[in-house]
C-alpha cells in the first residue's frame, strides 16, 4: 500500500451547495486560503452553475479572484454546461480563474433530469463540447455521480460505470470521480468496483467521493484505498449534498468529513501531506462561518494519533 494519497477538500462547493446559509464571497475567500494554508494540494473553489438555478455560487469569478493561491494547487471550478466553460475561460483570461475544472455525468437518467435537467445522451454531448472548448488550459476532472447506486432506479451496473470512465478517459480526462452521491455503497462494492476500473481502464485516475449518509463513508474510502485509489474528496464537518432546492436524499446526506479522513489515513500510516494543526484550524473556521457544529468526530474529539493525543480540542 502507497503511504500518500492527495485529498480535494470540496467544502467551498461540493458543501456549501447543501447550506440555506449564503456566505459572502470574503468568508469564503478566507476559508479557501485557510485550506491552502493547510496544505491542501486540491480544493474545490466554486461552480459554474447558473446563478438564478444555484445562488450560492453567483460570486464564482469575484472568489477566484480574491483567493491567495499557491504553485502546485489546483483550484477547481465546476462545470455543468459549455456555457460554464466560456465562463471558466474568461476568468482564466483576465488572470484569475481555476486551473482545474469538472465535468458533470450522472450513472442514471432519473438523477441526470433532476439534477442536470438533461438527457444522459445529451449531458455527454455537452461534455464532448465542453473538452473541445476547454482547449487544453485546465485539468479536466470527471465526475460520475449516483455511481454505486441510485435512489431513483436502484442498483447501478457496475460495467455501465467502467464504461463511463472509459468515456472520460478517451476525451482526455485525467481524474475521475466516483461518486456514491446518497451514500448506497458498501466497501465490498466499492472494492470491486474500483478494482475494476484500475483492471480496464488503467488511463485513468479514479478518484472516491463518498458521501456518509449512511456512515459508511470511512470504510468505503478504506475499500478504496485497499484497491488501491490515492485521491479523495471529502469536506470539512462532513458538509455537502445535493443542492438546497433538489431533494433527492434523505438524513445527513454529506461528504466524508475531512478532519475523520484525515485522522483515519494519518493513523494508518498514509500520509495526507497536511499541516494536522491547520486543518483543525481550518476546521473551527468552517464551524464558526456556518454557525454550528458540524459532523465530524475529530472535530469534537481531537486525533488519534499519537503524537496529537493531546492536542486542544475544536
Amino acid at each position: 500500500m502507497a503511504d500518500q494519497v492527495t485529498l480535494c477538500e470540496c467544502f467551498a462547493r461540493d458543501g456549501l451547495q447543501h447550506e440555506a446559509v449564503d456566505l459572502p464571497a470574503a468568508t469564503k475567500i478566507a476559508l479557501i486560503d485557510a485550506f491552502t494554508s493547510a496544505g491542501f494540494a486540491r480544493i474545490e473553489v466554486t461552480s459554474y452553475s447558473h446563478p438564478v438555478h444555484v445562488p450560492v455560487f453567483r460570486d464564482a469569478s469575484e472568489v477566484l479572484a480574491g483567493i491567495a493561491r499557491r504553485d502546485g494547487v489546483y483550484y477547481k471550478a465546476t462545470c455543468p454546461n459549455p456555457r460554464a466553460v466560456e465562463r471558466a475561460l474568461a476568468d482564466r483570461d483576465a488572470g484569475h480563474g481555476a486551473n482545474e475544472i469538472s465535468l458533470l455525468v450522472s450513472a442514471t437518467e432519473s438523477h441526470t433530469a433532476k439534477n442536470l435537467r438533461t438527457t444522459r445522451a445529451a449531458q455527454w454531448d455537452n461534455v464532448a463540447a465542453m473538452v473541445g472548448k476547454a482547449g487544453g488550459r485546465f485539468r479536466l476532472v470527471g465526475v460520475i455521480s449516483m455511481a454505486l447506486g441510485c435512489p431513483f432506479e436502484g442498483a447501478v451496473d457496475p460495467a455501465s460505470v467502467v464504461a463511463d470512465v472509459a468515456r472520460f478517459a478517451a476525451l482526455g480526462v485525467e481524474l475521475v470521480a466516483i461518486g456514491d452521491t446518497t451514500g448506497l455503497a458498501t466497501p465490498m462494492a466499492v472494492r470491486r468496483l474500483f478494482q475494476r476500473i484500475a483492471a480496464e481502464v488503467p488511463s485513468a485516475t479514479a478518484v472516491a467521493h463518498f458521501h456518509n449518509t449512511r456512515g459508511l463513508g470511512l470504510a468505503n474510502c478504506m475499500a478504496a484505498l485497499e484497491a488501491g485509489c490515492r485521491f479523495f474528496d471529502s469536506a470539512f464537518g462532513g458538509v455537502g449534498g445535493h443542492p438546497t432546492q433538489i431533494k433527492y436524499g434523505e438524513g445527513i446526506t454529506g461528504n466524508v468529513a475531512t478532519e475523520d479522513l484525515v485522522n483515519l489515513l494519518e493513523g494508518e500510516g498514509i500520509s495526507t501531506g497536511l499541516d494536522l494543526d491547520a486543518v483543525m484550524a481550518a476546521s473551527r473556521l468552517c464551524e464558526q462561518a456556518l454557525g454550528r457544529e458540524l459532523n465530524s468526530m475529530v472535530a469534537r474529539s481531537g486525533y488519534g494519533l499519537p503524537s496529537k493525543r493531546s492536542m486542544e480540542h475544536v
